[in-house]
């Protein structure tokens, strides 16, 4: 935080902590550089001016996006959320989260309200308009951080992390549990590795059936990034077909009933996938490679699964004899093995016409298990 944002951090805590001992806020941050310049300017102001009409800009702002979060909850209550008892909380989520679902872009629109109020609510605070509203926002962020749940890329951005800050500073909200998604809908944790029948079928019995193909695809996303680790094909293949699954039901092309019996039939096949390499007698290395063939492709098909098996076992040993490669930098080392993985198609019969796709293929494989090997 620097500069002005600082400024404003630094005159809501002397108004919240008035007889503070001085130096407090430099010793505890350790900021002080950045700390006396943004203190000059706000003696400068006399300690007003532009910060407080700052304030009361974000509060109209604050209170504009309150409207549009309490527009869309509209006819919905959620009064068991203001008892501050966690199982009330709890119980709210999934009706809540229903609530948006069934809404026409629902979900987006929520959570973009919800993060421009909470900003606005972070840089209003202590006004009474915010103080008023505190517990309403807190519902908010809570659907909406039900709804995004599991769908973070890793770190937070130096901008939710300002956030954050503002929101320690002012002390406006309270701490809160995190939010359990499966606990929110009422189900028991499942093992997501395997997705099992008892869980899925517990998924088709929920009454808020657009949360079910929430929980539903956020499971299968996880399930597909976790197999892109080790398996590029198969990952590819269930990734698109999620995708056109969720596309249509985006578009309503389909109903929701449907969405939720296909996106298990997925998740099934998906299961099925894993048993693949004890089908074919194939380790789980031989079985990325396998797949990296374009086995389903029809003019592949012809060579049979014992020749495909034997081309999946031969280009492994052959990886695994150059896992020394830098694949960022070594073109050379990687074009000699183009080389050889084209002269493997061609050994056994490859069709000429699908070498090139499937030697592409296969080398993005490889990149995926060498760091392993070596």
């Amino acid at each position: 935080m620097r500069g002005h944002g600082l400024m404003q951090a630094i005159a809501r805590v002397n108004r919240v902590f008035r007889d503070k001992p001085g130096g407090l806020v430099v010793d505890y941050l350790g900021l002080a550089d950045q700390l006396r310049n943004a203190l000059a300017a706000y003696t400068e102001s006399g300690g007003t001016g532009e910060t407080a009409i700052d304030q009361a800009k974000a509060v109209a702002f604050m209170l504009e996006k309150y409207e549009i979060c309490l527009g869309m909850f509209h006819g919905f209550d959620w009064s068991a959320w203001k008892t501050g008892k966690a199982a009330a909380q709890l119980s709210v989520l999934p009706p809540a989260q229903e609530h948006i679902l069934k809404q026409e872009d629902g979900k987006s629109r929520l959570v973009r309200a919800v993060v421009d109020l909470s900003k606005a609510f972070a840089l209003s605070v202590p006004h009474e308009e915010a103080i008023r509203i505190r517990d309403d926002v807190s519902f908010f962020q809570a659907v909406k951080a039900a709804l995004v749940k599991s769908e973070s890329t890793g770190g937070k951005t130096e901008e939710e992390m300002n956030l954050a800050i503002q929101q320690i500073v002012s002390r406006a909200i309270a701490p809160g549990e995190v939010i359990d998604i499966f606990a929110a809908a009422g189900l028991k944790k499942p093992d997501i590795s395997i997705l099992s029948d008892e869980f899925l079928a517990e998924v088709r019995g929920l009454p808020q059936k657009n949360l079910a193909v929430e929980l539903l695809r956020k499971l299968l996303n996880n399930e597909i990034k976790t197999r892109a680790k080790r398996h590029l094909v198969q990952a590819r293949s269930f990734a698109e077909m999620l995708e056109t699954a969720i596309r249509r039901y985006q578009n309503r092309a389909i109903e929701t009933a449907q969405i939720i019996e296909e996106l298990i039939d997925l998740a099934k096949d998906m299961r099925q996938a894993e048993n693949r390499g004890v089908d074919l007698g194939l380790n789980d290395d031989e079985v990325a490679f396998y797949e990296a063939l374009e086995v389903n492709d029809s003019a592949v098909k012809v060579l049979g699964d014992e020749t495909l098996k034997t081309i999946a076992r031969e280009l492994v040993d052959t990886v695994r004899k150059n896992t020394s490669i830098d694949w960022t930098v070594k073109e050379s080392v990687k074009a000699k093995l183009r080389v050889i993985v084209k002269r493997i198609l061609r050994k056994y019969g490859y069709p000429p016409d699908k070498q090139e796709r499937a030697t592409l293929t296969v080398l993005q494989q490889a990149e995926l298990l060498a760091p392993e090997w070596a």
